[in-house]
């Protein structure tokens, strides 16, 4: 008996209907209206192109946290999406077998499968084009697309089946198309060497990029996805994880390998450092004026994802990035105030002399305070300064410039003169009843604070509205020194570079450096905790934090039990608001590590078998 899957098989028909509704106006063409046999595609240049747009497309913006959108910031410690109606709700407290959202397994084997055609049919005894190396150019994006929807599946799922080279065909048998998952090690290596195989025939990396190029592949991104894939890949979850012992292929095949590999670290720190020497990219200062070049890092930290193709930039995306702004935003800005940092998230910033605030926590909850630093969550600052108003928590004074770039807080001001003037601008009141806390509406945060990292000041959320046009941000240099810092201390952990570059992060922060001269702070002892830590602050909001914490096993610990914010929902004046207080308690079990794969993909697939305790 045949039977088609609906991840597998290639339906004319389909793909023909989904060029015409998924090609980009401004990349690489249309389509005619009038109906065509797949066959004819790939003889004419402006359908190729079309083609080429369609797998694209695949490429999923992750800009939106909230509904049915992306996951990852609300799934991890590093945030709570206010609405009790959207599913991450439920499934941080209950997330069972049943839970079926956000489920991207058949989503991205339908990329995989348009990306391989393109690869079989784009060549140029089937191509009419003049340029024969353009072609190659095409086939190189399409392989490297391919790669990139595969390590979207790794990272969610873990070990995943690697199709043919070829798609199959419409009419293949069950037996055909019953594959088995690939080790984790199989699949990093194949999409490895899909991303060698690429790279020759992608375009340089540059700065200078037309518009209409903005998220094509280049060597930058491949060299920066390479980066990632195998940083993931040395760490603990999947680098010698003896909880996977019995993950295993239904012939007895081990999926995760059982035996820890330090080599796959120093895998990683070299395929950072090949980024870094690439010395195309940099990181984004701006200069203020008339001033020499001195350069603010505060401006410097929010501009990066404001200012379109600067020097910190590897991979964007023309995204739909007004939700930044409108989550962000406090209710008499025009906004939703519907992004809630956690408690934790704002304890692992900084103070402006560099030293953490926080090192942990008491079994009741209660902060553990590092005396060092000048933190005191004791009393009221009676200065005012252009973030807060006098009257603000002491909690929130002398942080460092990435905490203001990032966190609304009671009492801090907004970041425009919505709400307010410019000479005065908005002062939020995050208590309940306050002007931006809680009310009888859903629109506030239960953590008592709110994002405000990638929304612009330059967005108005009040009639008329207008949205600040920029990319979305999917690879910075900022995050390939820290892979290759964190790399680079697991198996070489004297190596000068890793205060190197992780002091190039701190220095663009504007906050001391770890040395032993002048304006410098001892290095810790616990290096790995500092570069976690740094990690933690540094790519905050920017969907790291779900895949590190799992990645690092220690979701068990930071993602399970009881969440703290402020006193959002009970304290109505700023006395009673300014206390750490459960909103919400959250459960995390090892099966949560990998995603659950749905029932009706395991039912397709007679040689598929699903993640482990699920």
């Amino acid at each position: 008996m045949k039977r088609n899957l609906k991840y597998l098989a290639f339906v004319t028909m389909v793909m023909v209907m989904s060029f015409l509704s998924a090609c980009k106006k401004d990349f690489l063409g249309q389509i005619p209206d009038d109906a065509l046999a797949i066959e004819d595609v790939f003889q004419k240049d402006d359908l190729t192109r079309a083609f080429l747009a369609n797998v694209y497309s695949n490429i999923r913006s992750e800009t939106d946290h909230s509904g049915e959108n992306v996951p990852w910031e609300g799934l991890s410690d590093e945030m709570d999406v206010t609405y009790v109606n959207y599913p991450m709700f439920t499934m941080n407290t209950n997330w069972t077998k049943a839970t079926t959202n956000y489920n991207y397994w058949d989503f991205y084997y339908k990329a995989i499968r348009n990306a391989s055609y393109f690869i079989q049919n784009a060549v140029p005894e089937n191509n009419k084009i003049t340029d024969p190396a353009l072609l190659t150019k095409w086939r190189a994006e399409s392989r490297m697309l391919r790669a990139y929807f595969y390590f979207m599946l790794l990272r969610q799922y873990g070990p995943v089946v690697i199709m043919p080279e070829a798609p199959l065909a419409p009419d293949a048998t069950i037996e055909e198309v019953s594959l088995s998952r690939s080790s984790y090690d199989e699949c990093v290596n194949y999409i490895a060497s899909e991303i060698d195989k690429a790279y020759p025939d992608l375009q340089e990396p540059k700065q200078d990029i037309p518009t209409g190029d903005y998220n094509r592949m280049n060597k930058g991104i491949a060299l920066g996805v390479k980066s990632r894939l195998l940083l993931y890949a040395a760490s603990p979850l999947f680098n010698g994880n003896k909880d996977y012992a019995d993950f295993k292929n239904i012939d007895g095949k081990n999926l995760i390998n059982q035996t820890y590999d330090q080599n796959k670290w120093k895998k990683a720190a070299d395929a950072a450092k090949v980024v870094i020497n690439l010395n195309v990219y940099s990181l984004y200062k701006e200069p203020l004026a008339n001033t020499g070049g001195v350069y603010s890092p505060a401006i410097s930290l929010k501009n990066v994802f404001l200012s379109n193709w600067n020097s910190e930039s590897i991979f964007v995306k023309a995204s739909d990035v007004a939700p930044y702004d409108q989550n962000g935003a406090p209710r008499p800005a025009g906004g939703w105030s519907s992004w809630g940092p956690t408690q934790s998230a704002v304890d692992s910033y900084f103070m402006a002399n560099g030293l953490p605030p926080v090192t942990g926590y008491n079994t009741d909850g209660s902060p553990i305070i590092n005396p060092a630093s000048g933190y005191t969550e004791i009393g009221f600052t009676s200065t005012a300064t252009p973030n807060y108003a006098a009257g603000a928590s002491m909690m929130y004074v002398n942080r460092e410039p990435r905490f203001y770039v990032a966190i609304s807080f009671n009492q801090s001001k907004w970041i425009n003169a919505a709400g307010g003037t410019q000479a005065n601008p908005l002062v939020l009141n995050m208590f309940y009843g306050g002007t931006s806390g809680g009310y009888t509406g859903a629109n506030w945060s239960k953590t008592g604070y709110s994002t405000r990292k990638l929304a612009s000041p330059s967005t108005s959320l009040l009639s008329p509205v207008t949205i600040s046009p920029r990319f979305e941000i999917k690879m910075r240099l900022a995050e390939i020194y820290l892979n290759y810092v964190e790399a680079l201390n697991e198996y070489d952990p004297s190596n000068p570079d890793i205060l190197t570059y992780l002091n190039m992060i701190r220095e663009r922060a504007g906050i001391p450096q770890y040395g032993s001269g002048a304006g410098q702070i001892l290095p810790p002892t616990d290096m790995r905790a500092a570069i976690r830590q740094e990690r933690r602050v540094e790519l905050a909001f920017e969907n790291f934090r779900f895949f590190d914490t799992r990645r690092w096993k220690i979701a068990e610990q930071v993602e399970n039990g009881p969440f703290y914010g402020m006193n959002a929902t009970n304290g109505t004046t700023t006395a009673d608001f300014q206390k750490r207080t459960v909103f919400e308690t959250r459960v995390f079990t090892k099966k949560h590590y990998l995603w659950n794969i749905l029932q009706s993909e395991l039912n397709r697939d007679k040689n598929l078998v699903g993640n482990p305790w699920w």
